[in-house]
């Protein structure tokens, strides 16, 4: 499967606008993809960063969003997307902020890597209960996943000026 995931707001491997950081407004990116096939159930949406708290030193995988249940006519997410905004039927797991919802870039020292990982399944994970984990999300797709697109941003916190 030819599944391929953008965003408008930055291309692969660039940096991720403020605006959607802890820096920012720290709203969602809007997200675009294509080659769904109709053999697919449901799609999946893992935001991550593997480089926390410190790149030079990781020492986890840091999860911002967690989406499951996106129904395969959905093509996109906008700006900003939670709630209603969502594709009806999507369902949000648990960040590692225990919440929700989108959570931003939000790096301690450094530029971290930020992964937007959407999943093809031939499945719906309906079994899941509200607010699912990565973890739980990853153990009801194994075996089920059609195909796999990945986007990757970056971002640095900015140094805020001392004032005085």
């Amino acid at each position: 499967m030819a599944l391929t995931l953008i965003s408008p707001a930055f291309a692969h491997g660039h940096e991720i606008p403020v605006r959607y950081t802890d820096d920012g407004n720290d709203v969602s990116p809007p997200l675009e993809w294509t080659g769904v096939t109709g053999d697919v159930k449901s799609l999946a949406l893992i935001v991550e960063d593997p480089d926390a708290p410190d790149p030079a030193r990781p020492q986890r995988t840091w999860v911002h969003w967690v989406l499951y249940d996106i129904p395969p006519s959905a093509r996109s997410l906008e700006e900003g997307a939670r709630g209603a905004d969502l594709p009806q039927g999507t369902r949000v797991g648990s960040n590692d902020w225990g919440k929700r919802a989108w959570g931003g870039p939000a790096p301690p020292i450094g530029r971290h890597r930020y992964f937007f990982r959407l999943y093809a399944l031939d499945t719906e994970l309906r079994s899941l209960t509200p607010g699912a984990t990565k973890a739980d999300v990853q153990r009801a797709m194994d075996g089920h996943v059609l195909g796999e697109a990945e986007l990757m941003g970056t971002y640095e916190k900015r140094r805020h000026r001392a004032t005085g």
